[in-house]
């Protein structure tokens, strides 16, 4: 009987899984795990500018006249507000991390 097979006999409700599952279900198993983290915050900068851009521009139709319907106008100013606050809690959670790596013993 293997270690992992041992430790599944003694947590038979919670069993224990071998580094391959965990890799499979978490993220990928090559080397590009960071590199796909920085591709994703990259594109959430991405959407929170044009989503920032595209609630001035709605501001600037109300502003002018060309827009009379103010629902669109709330619409953009929320989702922007989102975008940018759903961009500083990742970018804190990151820093977050990044202050505790660099205040590891080694």
């Amino acid at each position: 009987m293997d270690n992992l097979s041992a430790l599944n006999t003694l947590y038979k409700s919670t069993p224990v899984a071998n580094d391959s599952v965990v890799r499979t279900r978490f993220g990928s198993s090559d080397d590009n795990g960071f590199a796909s983290v920085l591709s994703a915050a990259k594109n959430l900068i991405t959407e929170t500018n044009a989503a920032q851009v595209n609630a001035q521009n709605e501001e600037i139709k109300f502003a002018l006249g060309y827009a009379n319907n103010t629902h669109d106008l709330m619409i953009a100013e929320q989702k922007a507000s989102i975008a940018l606050q759903y961009t500083v809690a990742v970018r804190d959670r990151f820093l977050q991390g990044y202050n505790q790596i660099m205040n590891m013993q080694v």
